[in-house]
């Protein structure tokens, strides 16, 4: 990062300076324990500007065109004068901590529009395939003057849900062949949905009908997650760019149903103490791992786990008497 006081960074980033939002968020992403002050510092100086944006999350299986869909989506938008922020997490590698972040490449024409950031971040291995400090990055994005922030997950494990509890709208993109893709029923996957979208629908359109109405069935069998909403299923073609008008359209109306009954607001504050929470436990776990005393002995006693001589529950208690000798 260039040496620039973090004063200016604040300033800049509030005037939509791109550079200024790309190294804010670098620093909030950063492991270096020396960077998390300054981090926490940035976020609380920045906090007034934020909550203003529509929160959209996406997810859908590897192969449903996400990043396709996301470009003509976004190209949409800021043809209608909105400044668009996207935050691509990219899987990291488990063996080299390495990841593609390719999501760039695969929005070309979006990239190089002026009012649109994308910022691909390395899931760095955290739970759920989201970044460990997505919603940090969310929030600089707010800051930056960005009014939509689009958060892609990687489509897999428990991304769906993370993402879920950090975005106003939950968009689930699916493929024209319902049978498969009714098992995500299954993983609730549906259940957390405010919006199906079946993409490439212009491939098969036969198909990209029955799986709508297959889906609409489906809901009808599901309890909606609002009581101000109830989940519809569109179609729609992101190669063609046909469809993604009324794909925003209805992203509205689920926002401006949502905020007209309270909900949005509501929403949001248990998404905070949710946030509070996970926080508290991360430091938590960072904390206990770090102990002197619980580093010496944890090797040991998980060989003897894994060895079958100790069972993971006296393991366990024994790490935390270390960790919080009695009396």
């Amino acid at each position: 990062m260039s040496r620039i006081t973090d004063a200016a960074l604040a300033d800049a980033l509030r005037a939509g300076g791109r550079r200024a939002l790309a190294q804010a968020i670098t620093l909030v992403e950063s492991s270096r324990p020396q960077d998390r002050p300054r981090a926490d510092a940035l976020l609380a100086t920045l906090a007034p500007l934020t909550g203003k944006a529509v929160r959209l999350g996406i997810s859908g299986v590897p192969g449903v065109g996400k990043s396709t869909f996301i470009e003509a989506l976004g190209l949409h938008l800021v043809g209608r004068g909105h400044r668009l922020a996207v935050l691509a997490v990219d899987p990291s590698s488990q063996r080299t901590g390495g990841s593609i972040l390719g999501d760039k490449t695969r929005m070309e024409l979006l990239s190089r529009e002026p009012a649109a950031f994308i910022r691909p971040s390395p899931t760095g291995g955290s739970l759920g395939g989201v970044a460990s400090r997505t919603r940090e990055s969310l929030l600089l994005c707010e800051a930056a003057g960005y009014d939509v922030v689009i958060v892609e997950t990687v489509g897999v494990g428990q991304s769906e849900t993370a993402v879920a509890g950090m975005v106003d709208c939950f968009l689930l993109l699916q493929l024209p062949n319902a049978g498969d893709e009714l098992q995500a029923l299954k993983k609730g996957v549906v259940e957390l949905a405010d919006l199906i979208v079946i993409n490439k629908a212009d491939i098969n359109p036969q198909a990209a009908a029955l799986a709508k109405s297959q889906f609409e069935v489906a809901l009808h069998l599901l309890r909606p997650a609002s009581p101000n909403w109830s989940p519809p299923v569109l179609t729609c073609s992101a190669l063609r760019q046909e469809g993604i008008a009324q794909v925003w359209e209805t992203v509205l109306r689920f926002h401006a149903a949502l905020f007209g009954s309270g909900e949005l607001a509501s929403k949001r504050a248990q998404q905070a103490v949710n946030w509070l929470w996970t926080l508290i436990g991360d430091a938590l776990q960072q904390g206990f791992r770090s102990h002197p005393a619980v580093a010496a002995a944890v090797d040991e006693l998980t060989q003897a786990v894994i060895a079958g001589s100790l069972t993971p529950t006296a393991a366990c208690h024994r790490l935390l008497s270390l960790y919080r000798p009695a009396g």
